[in-house]
């Protein structure tokens, strides 16, 4: 039979120790560090006792706890969603809206995950902020790593050379420790609540990355 001129894109097929680690070594984390928490366990009081040593507010961190703002991730994600959906669109790639659509539920899910977590957990927070509990997980962190992270995602399959892609993940990486280092060293967060709410979105982001590669996969060989 002839080949045709236009193949489809074999799906991407993962290892299923690559599904484990996306997936399931951050959701054990964060379980095993929610249950702590809650449980008041060893692992809060040593975290509190390292909270202590790195707190040292200033104005920088202060600017980098700022990137996790919704004011500032959420319009960064907005672009690359426009980005995308118009060159999607001009392309006339094949169902185009579905990694926007997708990567906006992520951060729609966002709050309506970390909000019921933190009044479960009622954590209080350091000694820098004012009175209160609603501490635990980091909304901020989440807020940057899925923000950023899913701009990563849906921009990097458009671009051409490894370099460039490298940078992005890179500049990516940068802003979602930056945030975290600035909630940390500022006092506004544990560090325990940073991490718990990288594993969240490790976990949260994870689809959108095997999704985008199944997109992005090599054809695969033609049929007879």
């Amino acid at each position: 039979m002839p080949i045709s001129a236009r193949q489809e894109r074999a799906p991407s097929r993962e290892h299923p120790g690559t599904l484990v680690v996306l997936l399931g070594l951050p959701a054990l984390l964060f379980a095993l560090i929610t249950w702590q928490v809650v449980a008041d366990g060893p692992l809060p009081r040593l975290d509190e006792r390292l909270s202590r040593v790195l707190v040292d507010p200033d104005r920088f961190s202060e600017l980098l706890s700022d990137l996790g703002n919704v004011g500032v991730a959420v319009p960064v994600l907005a672009v690359a969603l426009g980005y995308v959906a118009v060159r999607g669109h001009r392309d006339g790639t094949g169902r185009w809206w579905l990694p926007v659509v997708a990567a906006a539920l992520l951060m729609a899910l966002v709050p309506t995950l970390v909000v019921p977590l933190k009044e479960l957990t009622d954590r209080p927070g350091p000694p820098v902020v004012p009175p209160g509990t609603g501490y635990y997980p980091s909304g901020h962190t989440a807020t940057a790593a899925v923000a950023y992270g899913g701009a990563t995602l849906l921009l990097l399959p458009g671009l051409r050379t490894a370099l460039a892609r490298r940078v992005l993940v890179a500049l990516c990486a940068v802003l979602v420790l930056g945030v975290s280092y600035g909630l940390v060293r500022r006092g506004y967060h544990w560090p325990l609540d940073v991490v718990a709410s990288w594993c969240l979105s490790a976990v949260l982001l994870a689809p959108l990355w095997l999704f985008t590669r199944r997109r992005t996969a090599p054809p695969g060989p033609p049929a007879g």
